[in-house]
This record gives structure tokens, sequence and C-alpha cells, in this order.
């Protein structure tokens, strides 16, 4: 098949990962310069007439190990996606035999550990607590907004808002993540989390992302829950999140919140010359 060996030459590599069923399109643009802009984004994003993801990184060369770009569905950028740096953190260990690296986002330096029986862990960095860093419209306790619900403000690299509820479950997640996604006291929108703490070390949680809607899962909203909790005294600053696709263990230290967690490759592919040229 000539034109199918042609698409494997010419097109543009990439890897299909998921966390807990958080999924991305990774593009690895360290021996070749690979561009992702906005409108590329979103075409690959679409479930139907593209590929689909959650998020879209892209891997290039910086100080350390490698530098992480991401992509949301709607072609916006976010600083940080923790679940995809947990992914690709478990590529480049693979690929390399560290077990150890030091990855930059546009969050920061940010370092991965192999943790043992397929695990990753990536320390995600401080939390921005202060409104003017998360950021927040105007000057506030961040601690509970004046929203109703009262829910809690937390930067992760990327703005987060959680509202502590009495059952997860019960939230219409679609129609109360787009409410407040767009709140006015977020000008840069924001992750929207439902929280339930089932005890001094668990909490069940539902997300809804900015730029994307309902995900399985996400890393940089469970570190920002398990902070809130532990701001409000609700938990311990180890907590058990319990996803719609799985658990991550988040664990707010001294040296910045860890994320533990599996990760999963689960192809590589090649997007043809014909579809690049339809979104060029």
């Amino acid at each position: 098949m000539p034109g199918m060996q042609n698409d494997l030459d010419t097109g543009l590599p990439f890897m299909k990962m998921h966390g807990l069923g958080n999924d991305f399109v990774v593009v690895d643009a360290r021996a070749q310069d690979w561009r992702i802009n906005p409108a590329m984004a979103q075409a690959i994003a679409d479930r139907h007439f593209g590929v689909g993801f959650d998020q879209l990184a892209l891997i290039g060369n910086g100080d350390g190990d490698a530098h992480l770009t991401f992509y949301n569905a709607d072609g916006s950028t976010s600083a940080a996606c923790g679940n995809a740096t947990r992914c690709i953190a478990r590529y480049l260990m693979d690929e390399t035999g560290k077990t150890e690296l030091r990855l930059t986002t546009d969050r920061g330096k940010l370092l991965a550990k192999d943790v043992g029986a397929g695990q990753t862990a990536v320390n995600m960095g401080q939390p921005q607590l202060d409104w003017q860093d998360i950021p927040l419209a105007e000057a506030m306790d961040t601690l509970e907004l004046p929203i109703e619900g009262a829910p809690t403000a937390t930067g992760m690299g990327n703005p987060h808002c959680t509202f502590f509820v009495p059952d997860a479950e019960a939230i219409p997640l679609v129609e109360f993540g787009a409410r407040y996604e767009h709140h006015p006291l977020y000008p840069e929108r924001t992750n929207v989390q439902v929280a339930q703490v089932v005890g001094p070390d668990h909490i069940r949680m539902r997300v809804w992302e900015r730029g994307v809607g309902v995900t399985l899962a996400s890393g940089s909203s469970s570190c920002a829950t398990a902070v809130a909790a532990a701001r409000r005294g609700l938990t311990g600053r180890s907590v058990q999140i319990d996803l719609d696709g799985g658990s991550l263990l988040v664990d707010w230290r001294d040296d910045g919140v860890w994320m533990t967690g599996p990760t999963m490759t689960v192809l590589s592919g090649r997007f043809t010359a014909e579809f690049l040229d339809s979104i060029r």
C-alpha cells in the first residue's frame, strides 16, 4: 500500500496517552521542530474528525530533560497539566532508563520520579494561594470566595475553583462547570471541581476543565482540591482523590504538591499530510 507508506514517511508522528482516562495527544518535537497552533490543536481534538484529547502536549528541548507545552481542546494553552506530565515522564524514563527527571513547563521546573509498581510521581510545585497569583479579578480571601457555595480558589499554574459538596454525584456537572468556568472573578477562566470529603485522607472529586469540559480525571485539579481541603481543615495534607477514571494520591509537602498515579501509552501513529493540509 504505497499511499499508506507515504503517509507513514511524511506525516506528523504522535502518541496517544492517558492518566486515569484523562487523555492526551503527545507530539515529540525534540528531534524535529514540529509546530502546533490553536487551529491544529482544535482539529486534532475533534473526536470525530481528528483523534480527540483532553489536552495536547508538545515535548521540546529545554533546561533539564525536556520542556512541555500544553494545549486545551479549544486551542488555548495551559501552563500546567499534571496527568500529561506524569505520562510523558514515564515515556521519557522508559526511553532513557532514568528513574528521576527534571522537566520544565510554563509553570516552572517540575521533578518527576518512578516510585515503583508502575506508578509515576510528579512534584507540581507550591500552590498559588494569593488572589493575584491565581489570578482573581480583585483582592479577596481565596479560602472562601463570595460565590454561592463559598468555593476555594487555588492556583497550580492554572486557576481552580473547588466546591465542597455533600454528594459529588448529585451535581449536574455539565451545567455547573460551564457556569463557573466563566465566572467574572476568574479573568482567565477556571477549572471547576466538586469535591465530597469521604474521610480525613479521602476525597471523591469530579472535574470540569476550562477549554475542555467534563474529564475523567485531572492532575492539577486533584492537587488544587487536596490543597483546598487541607487549608479548610477538612482533611490532612496527604489524601486519596477518587475521580471518575480512577484514583490519585496527592501529598502537599514542604517542597511542593506531589501527585502519584498510573499512566498508559495507548498507541503511536502519524497524522497524514492530507489531514494536516486540511487545517493549515
